[in-house]
């Protein structure tokens, strides 16, 4: 059984050819992914709308994240083993690079923030820019 193929049965995931080759993109990339991205990479006869659905079903059962930019952008990314159907359970930093624009998952935890009475946090996101080891 392959990689890909195990991480889709982990996360209760039909192994289709559709899936199969979204999954292998981000397999494929240390960062987070927009849209446009994942389509730049996919077969020109790949349906747009069965992107969609592949991305928001990834999504939904906990096998990716989404990745806000600096920009208001929204990027995906592989989650880590803490995810489930269940829910996203992130509490890490995303980094930006100012030279060459990738967003990456830090596993660095984000510190927690005492906020005043009556506000309640249901998902904390924290955006570090800078200059990524390999632009260093």
């Amino acid at each position: 059984m392959s990689h890909s193929d195990h991480l889709l049965k982990n996360f209760d995931l039909r192994s289709t050819p559709g899936r199969q080759e979204v999954l292998q993109i981000f397999l494929k990339n240390s960062h987070a992914l927009s849209h446009g991205d994942i389509e730049r990479s996919m077969p020109k006869d790949f349906d747009r709308v069965t992107l969609y659905r592949t991305l928001k079903t990834f999504l939904d059962k906990g096998l990716v994240h989404k990745v806000l930019d600096d920009e208001g952008g929204l990027k995906y990314a592989l989650c880590n083993n803490n995810c489930s159907t269940q829910g996203h359970h992130h509490n890490h930093v995303h980094f930006k690079c100012t030279i060459c624009g990738q967003t990456s998952c830090l596993d660095v935890e984000i510190p927690g923030i005492k906020l005043p009475k009556g506000y309640k946090s249901v998902e904390t996101n924290l955006l570090i820019q800078g200059t990524c080891v390999n632009c260093a």
